[in-house]
């Protein structure tokens, strides 16, 4: 298995590779920027994009996709439910005094319980709105990890004041959706460091307080 996960862009988003050395398969998750150096990791590592996953429609982590999608021929995967945060990408990029991304309609909705990934590697979505109405995570239940996007990082949790953000949603699918995984399970946030469920149900002062 290929795993590495490093920081993108000025708000440094973290992407992910996660490939297969057998088949030469491979997944990106939250391409939002970088996507040149996201595509010679790729082709250093000799392999080939099969999907381009993404958490939520947040420009850091959406920004890239549709660039990465022209030069490797990988389909997009978002949620339908942040179609109105790709609708305002100018006003995303005014926020941040960067240049516009092109940005297009997904290729597949992500769904709760769909199955996705590569076939030696594959996750499951886990539906956990509260960030934005379509922010999902990636369970990927043989390795015990769960790519969370910008649902739950290491000692806090999403912020909820952007468009489609709401502070009950975002407690409740942690609570019902994350807390429920084992407390071994690996948590790889969208900035930041790793975590666990555990160390966050014992310790995240958001999750205490709630």
């Amino acid at each position: 298995m290929i795993l590495e996960t490093f920081a993108v862009g000025p708000l440094q988003c973290n992407c992910t590779i996660l490939g297969d050395e057998a088949s030469g398969e491979a997944i990106v998750i939250d391409p939002g920027d970088e996507v040149g150096r996201i595509h010679r990791r790729l082709t250093q590592l000799g392999l080939k994009l099969k999907q381009i996953l993404v958490t939520h429609a947040h420009i850091d982590h959406v920004g890239g996709a549709l660039k990465l999608k022209r030069l490797t021929g990988a389909p997009v995967l978002l949620n339908e439910c942040d179609l109105p945060l790709l609708h305002m990408m100018d006003a995303q990029a005014a926020w941040l005094g960067i240049q516009t991304p092109e940005t297009a309609p997904p290729d597949e909705n992500l769904t709760e319980g769909m199955r996705v990934g590569i076939e030696s590697h594959p996750a499951h979505v886990i539906y956990t709105p509260g960030h934005t109405q379509g922010s999902v995570c990636l369970h990927f239940i043989p390795l015990k990890m769960v790519i969370a996007g910008d649902t739950l990082f290491a000692g806090s949790i999403g912020r909820t004041d952007l468009p489609g953000g709401d502070s009950e949603q975002i407690i409740d699918s942690i609570q019902t959706r994350l807390l429920v995984l084992p407390d071994e399970t690996r948590v790889i946030p969208g900035h930041g460091p790793s975590t666990t469920i555990g160390a966050e149900r014992r310790a995240n002062p958001f999750l205490r307080s709630a």
